[in-house]
C-alpha cells in the first residue's frame, strides 16, 4: 500500500514513516517550503505543499496517487492559535477541505486517517474521566475548535460521499527528537545542560499538578499504522496510554535519572492556569477493534528523551 503522510518531516511524521516502511508499505509525504528533510527521508518521495493552496493539493494527490493518506500536517500550537486564530483555521480547517475535495476528485477512494487531539474534549470534570469517544466535545481554544471542526468534516464527507475516513483523538505523546516547546523534552534539555555545567542547577517550573495521559510516540504511530489497516471507516478512536501522569511525577522520574542535585523552583512567568486539571482517555475501543495497546513503559520513554539530549542536544529529525 502506498501511503501519503502530510507533514512527514515533523516529529510524528518521521516516526510514522519508519513504522509504515518497516511494515512493508511505500511511503511518500508532504512538507512546507524550506522545511528541513531529515537524512532518513532523503530517498523518500516528498512534495512541497501548502495546504491552503487548493490547486497545489490536487496536483500532489494526482502525482502521488496514494492508497491511503495520514493527515498530520497542522498548525499545532495552542498559543499561536490564540495569537492568530485565522491562520490556524485556514491551515487546519480550510486546508483539510482542500485535501478532502482533492481526494474526492480522484478515481480511487483512498483510506484517510485524520489526526485529531484530546484538546477537543476541553473542560471536563474528574468525574467524567476516563473520556470515551462518545463524550461531548467542549474545545477551549482555537486550535482545539479547529480539530473538532476537522472531525465534523471527516464525518460529513464519510457520510455524504462514502469516503473511507477514520478519525483519531490523540492524547499527549513524546519521545526522542520532540521540540523543547513541550514539557518533557523541555525538562530533559535543561537537566542535560545542567549535567554539562552549561546552566545553574535550578529548574524553574510552572504548574506541576496538571494530570495528562502520556504515551510514547513510537507506540502512537504503531497505533496509527494499525488503524490504517484495521480501523473501521467513519469511526473515532482515542489513542493514548489510558493512564494519568502528573507533571510533577514525570519531573521527579527524570530527576531520579541524574546524579546532579537540582533544585526545583516555581516561576510565576511559567504558571498557566488550567481549567482542565485531569485529562485521561478511555482506549478500550481501539484495543477492541485493532488489538493495539501501549507497550513502552513511561520510564523507558523518559530515559530515552533525556539520553537524546545528553548525546545529541535533542535535535529533531534524527531519530
Amino acid at each position: 500500500m502506498k501511503i501519503l503522510i502530510t507533514g512527514i518531516c515533523g516529529f510524528v511524521g518521521g516516526y510514522l514513516s519508519r513504522c509504515l516502511a518497516r511494515a512493508g508499505h511505500v511511503v511518500c509525504g508532504t512538507r512546507l517550503e524550506g522545511e528541513r528533510v531529515p537524512d532518513f527521508l532523503r530517498d523518500t518521495e516528498i512534495h512541497v505543499l501548502d495546504l491552503t493552496q487548493k490547486d497545489a493539493v490536487g496536483d500532489v494527490l494526482r502525482e502521488s496517487e496514494p492508497d491511503a493518506v495520514c493527515h498530520l500536517a497542522a498548525q499545532s500550537s495552542v498559543a499561536l492559535s490564540w495569537r492568530d486564530p485565522a491562520q490556524t483555521w485556514e491551515v487546519n480547517v480550510i486546508g483539510l477541505i482542500h485535501l478532502l475535495e482533492g481526494i474526492r476528485a480522484m478515481d480511487s477512494n483512498p483510506r484517510i486517517l485524520l489526526i485529531g487531539s484530546s484538546e477537543e474534549y476541553g473542560k471536563v470534570t474528574p468525574e467524567e474521566i476516563p473520556l470515551r469517544e462518545d463524550h461531548s466535545l467542549r474545545p477551549g481554544n482555537p486550535y482545539a475548535a479547529g480539530k473538532a471542526a476537522q472531525e465534523m468534516l471527516g464525518r460529513l464527507y464519510a457520510e455524504a460521499y462514502g469516503m473511507d475516513i477514520i478519525m483519531v483523538r490523540a492524547f499527549n505523546h513524546t519521545g526522542p527528537g520532540q521540540a523543547p516547546t513541550f514539557v518533557i523534552p523541555d525538562f530533559a534539555k535543561r537537566i542535560a545542560a545542567m549535567e554539562k555545567g552549561q546552566m545553574p542547577k535550578e529548574l524553574l517550573v510552572g504548574n506541576l499538578e496538571v494530570v495528562r495521559d502520556f504515551s510514547d510516540v513510537r507506540d502512537i504511530v504503531r497505533g496509527y499504522a494499525m488503524l490504517l489497516e484495521q480501523g473501521r471507516a467513519g469511526e473515532v478512536y482515542n489513542i493514548g496510554s489510558g493512564q494519568g501522569y502528573s507533571i510533577r511525577d514525570l519531573l521527579q522520574r527524570l530527576l531520579a535519572m541524574t546524579v546532579e542535585a537540582i533544585a526545583v523552583s516555581r516561576d510565576p512567568a511559567r504558571m498557566r492556569p488550567s481549567d482542565v486539571p485531569v485529562l485521561i482517555g478511555d482506549i478500550r475501543k481501539i484495543t477492541d477493534h485493532t488489538g493495539w495497546k501501549p507497550e513502552i513503559p513511561m520510564d523507558t520513554t523518559l530515559r530515552d528523551v533525556l539520553e537524546d539530549w545528553r548525546q545529541n542536544d535533542g535535535l529533531p529529525g534524527r531519530k
